[in-house]
């Protein structure tokens, strides 16, 4: 028999593999956000803003296996609870991991609308050297408190908004539960409580009742936005980054030839134009203004030259070079996974447009009606801890990779204007925070991705339970009733089968599940857009960038990835 004592252990191995990943991202982070950072413009704050805050949103979504293994382990596979996991152990779990969902969501809220905004403006008043640093400050807090009250009201209106009632016991008590304030009605009056009693009744107060909704909301609002980032460089980038694995660079060594002819029929245009004044007569208007467009390409040409040889030349663009097949055997890879996603995504979606209950549910489904790849693969996987840990740190980095690809080839644009490009070595700090700010908001909606590709593992991981079935017997007269276990699923009873704190807040407002399912249909339609665009366009140049790249100096060709 399990002793009482087996819950903490449990609860101790889930946090110990937190805490490594937790190092790891935070490492990942720090790397990755200085390979892009700029060497002339490079800022500490701006620096560590970026860190942090992409760290805090995969510190977030690190937390979900860890929410789905804790409620599986406290049920053996035959649909019973183990020994050591009464009523007060189960809720003692889910409030640890809902105190550290209340946490990290609440640091994103305050980096999305108070700290990153303030950076950011902070640093482009910088820009303008007649100010002072006070002014600085006094202009960046200005324009961040429109974001602050941004905040506020969302938190008022996740506080207010009623859920409509639904069909199904389970899926009523499900979405009814949790929809009041943010912040705690009632106050202890004990004058003798300590300050860490009070901050435990806070959190029991939050957890209990008046903080799910409210911050929920927040989150779902920023996760519906992070769906139209992923929507614009995600989907395009799973196509994007394995065709140009699979493609590769144009030759450095045909890039300079076809260069250096440029260069010869350049000069020659400006030789031909400047022959016509050598009698003393001056030049028409016209031929004035060809003449400084034929030298402003020229210098131009001839910076590409340098570049082009130094690169040709370089031991770097050997060692690609050599690594050449590997480049492409990843190029099938991500293509392969890319197509396991998206038949995995569609499936899903399928499900969900046959089977589901409507919008007014979110198109939430009763169990598994297709099934698709990732849905069969996670719950086995769920089984043997930390299996679906490692799975779903690989669809969220993978999900990193093909943003940062996405974003790459297309740009930061504001509408119609390109306001960054990210290169590598040459992002500025406020490119840089917009970078994070991005893929920050993405990572968050890979939480509800990872639902779309498989709901019933995010829901309840490998719970069972049990139901009653009448079996009918040779030896004896009549029937006898059996307990067979079954998966759990929305339609489930809710004191058999423990919802994750995830769920409850990635589906706390239907509106925002409905809008995510519009927005993975969304998602399909761009990846087979961009798998065309990628599939035609032909091999990128071996320094891309380079031409209208303005912050581009004449000693520094060494940062092209080639």
């Amino acid at each position: 028999m399990a002793t009482p004592g087996a819950a903490s252990a449990e609860l101790v191995i889930g946090w110990c593999i937190f805490g490594l990943l937790l190092l790891a991202i935070l490492a990942f982070c720090w790397i990755y956000v200085r390979k892009y950072q700029s060497r002339r413009e490079s800022e500490v704050v701006s620096t560590i803003t970026a860190i942090f805050s992409l760290a805090i949103a995969l510190i977030t979504s690190a937390l979900l296996p860890v929410d789905i293994f804790l409620v599986s382990y406290m049920k053996n596979q035959n649909g019973t609870f183990k020994d050591w996991a009464n009523a007060n152990v189960s809720r003692q779990i889910e409030d640890t991991v809902l105190y550290g969902y209340y946490t990290l969501y609440s640091v994103i809220l305050f980096c999305v609308f108070f700290w990153i905004p303030f950076v950011y403006f902070y640093y482009e008043e910088k820009d303008d050297d007649d100010t002072s640093k006070c002014t600085q400050i006094k202009t960046a807090l200005k324009y961040t408190l429109g974001f602050v009250v941004i905040c506020a009201l969302l938190l008022l209106v996740g506080s207010l908004v009623c859920k409509p009632e639904l069909s199904g016991a389970g899926i009523s008590k499900l979405f009814l539960k949790h929809r009041y304030a943010f912040v705690p009605l009632n106050v202890p009056d004990n004058k003798n409580s300590t300050e860490w009693e009070k901050v435990k009744f806070l959190f029991k107060e939050l957890g209990s009742s008046h903080g799910l909704a409210a911050l929920s909301f927040s989150i779902s609002s920023l996760t519906l936005i992070g769906m139209l980032a992923a929507i614009t460089y995600t989907a395009y980038g799973m196509s994007a980054l394995p065709l140009n694995l699979i493609k590769g660079t144009r030759s450095a060594a045909y890039e300079r030839l076809e260069n250096t002819e440029d260069i010869e029929e350049v000069e020659q245009h400006i030789q031909t134009i400047k022959s016509k004044s050598q009698d003393g007569r001056p030049l028409p208007a016209r031929d004035k203004r060809a003449l400084k467009q034929f030298e402003e390409r020229l210098r131009t040409l001839k910076k590409r030259e340098r570049h082009l040889e130094f690169i040709e030349n370089s031991w770097w663009t050997k060692f690609c070079g050599a690594l050449r097949p590997l480049k492409i055997v990843w190029g099938i890879f991500f293509i392969l996974v890319a197509l396991l996603f998206v038949i995995s995504l569609f499936l899903s979606n399928l499900d969900k447009a046959l089977h589901s209950a409507g919008i007014d549910s979110g198109f939430i489904i009763f169990g598994a009606n297709l099934s698709n790849p990732l849905n069969m693969l996670l719950p086995l996987l769920q089984t043997v801890f930390p299996l679906d840990y490692i799975l779903i740190t690989i669809i969220i980095m993978y999900f990193i990779f093909t943003s940062m690809a996405g974003i790459r080839n297309i740009g930061i644009w504001f509408f119609w204007i390109r306001l960054y490009k990210i290169r590598r070595g040459r992002t500025r700090p406020q490119a840089l925070l917009f970078l994070c700010m991005i893929l920050l908001l993405i990572v968050l909606h890979t939480s509800y991705m990872i639902y779309s590709l498989a709901p019933q593992y995010v829901m309840y991981g490998s719970q069972n339970y049990l139901i009653e079935t009448n079996i009918t017997s040779d030896n004896h007269k009549g029937n006898s009733t059996l307990s067979v276990p079954k998966r759990c699923d929305a339609d489930a009873p809710e004191d058999q089968c423990t919802v994750t704190r995830t769920y409850l807040f990635l589906h706390k407002f239907w509106f925002f599940s409905a809008a995510y399912y519009f927005g993975n249909w969304a998602f399909l339609g761009v990846f087979l857009i961009g798998l065309i665009v990628s599939c035609c366009k032909g091999k990128k140049s071996v320094i891309e960038g380079v031409d209208e790249d303005s912050d581009i100096s004449d000693d520094e060709p060494s940062v092209y990835s080639v």
